[in-house]
């Protein structure tokens, strides 16, 4: 098992990456497993019923042939060339028999189990029937079978005298050759058929009607199986997806609680962890507005108070505070509420977009070029826009200059925003995302902010399918690059 479970590991980036196709992998090695086992046991009982079709076959031939040659054997040696005359002339029997004065070469054909059960049968029965060792028994093809002392070949024979009984037209099977010595220089050649005429043709394990029958029923079982695992694996693609928009849509609709009684259980209790999720942010948001409404009105008398201090310091020092405050106050508002930016996805020129943002920095006092063009891309426009002025606003509040850059590639839509500034250290590049982290620290009415800007961003390019990503620039200064994909599902934010 341990063996199993690091082969799997280490080859599992082979295996596909969904579950259907997983399933159809498995399919496909369990049909084709099965396949090859029935096959096998298959072709063992061909095998051992074709062998013991043959042991049956050889024994019976070999009685055969020791009758005949005893026949011959009791002949006077005057008569025998008579008897085999008359045979000739008849045609028809069942076996070539000649009398020779020498053995006659023979071209031996064939091997394994087939011949080794008939040579053995053959050459164990003569030997005990006839009480002679020296027995030979060969195969051959009826193309370079020679019958007589000059060498004759079979098919330079009369019809009548040999190729009724040695040639099964239009096959031409293996001929069986028996050649023993009756007497000095005197040797009788027994030539015959077995009856089997792909004795030695071998088992053809992909024979085209095998490989015919395993490719349909191959096609039919996936073709099944395809058909079961897409009405399986449905609920599970809908709950993947609802698991997607979750982060971004709490509100989206519940999932259908059907199919398999472990798949409709799964949707019932996302289902109830959605609703729950949902009335945890609503109670947060109820929170958050009643401290907000509650703080408003102490800040507004605190600052009353703050205008009638005599001493100037005292005053512009109380009054940064509360704006301080104010800002913390408005902040967590913004955390909460302010990312619901309830409006419909429409196709929006983002180079337009990008250089009317740029032009109100200008009048401000930075500097953004912008460079680089992008056909429309289908967004929210005012949540884009709030986007794209945070990460503006941040680039030339900490550089004074940015330059930004639009491309696409590959159905992605990228906009590098590089600025002038100092850079933000390695380890705080994730840190600055999170709410009410600034590196500015000084939250002055001058400088402002609430750490919110980037948060927000970064939550607003999530809902379109996309990302925010910063780096240090070799060059100095930091590259934000936000990326947006072509065709994407626009969630609510």
């Amino acid at each position: 098992m341990t063996l199993w479970r690091r082969w799997l590991k280490r080859h599992s980036h082979w295996l596909p990456g969904s579950l259907r196709g997983r399933f159809v992998i498995i399919m496909i090695a369990g049909v084709l497993a099965a396949q090859v086992a029935s096959y096998t046991i298959w072709t063992s009982q061909v095998r051992a019923s074709q062998l013991e079709q043959l042991d049956e076959l050889s024994s019976n031939m070999a009685f055969s042939i020791a009758s005949t040659m005893k026949f011959f054997r009791s002949l006077p040696v005057d008569y025998r060339h008579i008897v085999l005359d008359q045979l000739r002339s008849m045609g028809g029997t069942r076996f070539f028999v000649s009398v020779n004065e020498r053995r006659i070469p023979v071209a031996d054909i064939g091997s394994g189990p087939e011949k080794e059960v008939v040579v053995s049968n053959v050459r164990t029965i003569l030997t005990q029937q006839l009480s002679i060792d020296d027995v030979v028994v060969e195969f051959s093809r009826p193309e370079t079978l020679r019958v007589f002392n000059n060498e004759v070949l079979l098919y330079d024979l009369p019809p009548r005298w040999g190729q009724h009984s040695l040639l099964m037209e239009p096959l031409s099977p293996p001929i069986l050759v028996v050649q023993l010595e009756l007497a000095p220089d005197t040797w009788l050649y027994v030539a015959t058929l077995l009856g089997v005429p792909d004795i030695f043709s071998g088992y053809r394990w992909l024979s085209e009607e095998r490989l015919l029958a395993g490719i349909v029923v191959l096609l039919t079982v996936l073709a099944l199986s395809l058909l079961g695992i897409t009405s399986v694996t449905r609920p599970l693609a809908r709950l993947s997806r609802a698991a997607r928009q979750l982060g971004d849509d709490l509100d989206s609709p519940p999932l259908k609680e059907s199919g398999p009684k472990e798949v409709a259980a799964t949707a019932v209790a996302f289902n109830r962890m959605q609703r729950r999720i949902r009335e945890q942010v609503e109670e947060r948001e109820r929170l958050f507005s009643a401290i907000s409404h509650d703080l408003k009105t102490p800040i507004t008398r605190m600052r009353l108070r703050a205008e009638m201090l005599d001493d100037p310091l005292q005053r512009e020092r109380f009054c940064a505070s509360l704006d301080e405050l104010s800002e913390l106050v408005k902040g967590a508002l913004a955390s909460v509420k302010g990312l619901d930016l309830h409006e419909e996805p429409q196709p929006t020129d983002l180079n337009a977009l990008t250089t009317e943002l740029a032009e109100a920095l200008r009048l401000q006092g930075g500097e953004v070029q912008v460079a680089g063009q992008v056909a429309p891309l289908t967004v929210k426009p005012l949540a884009m826009k709030r986007c794209l002025a945070n990460l503006l606003e941040n680039a030339v509040f900490y550089g004074q200059r940015a330059r930004v850059t639009l491309e696409e590639q590959a159905g992605l839509v990228r906009l590098h925003i590089h600025d002038s500034g100092p850079g933000i250290p390695q380890e705080q590049l994730s840190r600055v995302f999170s709410p009410f982290v600034r590196l500015e620290v000084s939250r002055s009415r001058h400088t402002g902010g609430s750490g919110l800007g980037l948060g927000i961003a970064r939550h607003i390019a999530r809902a379109h399918g996309g990302d925010i990503t910063l780096t240090n620039h070799p060059a100095g200064g930091l590259l934000a690059t936000l990326t947006l994909p072509r065709q994407s599902s626009v969630t609510d934010l």
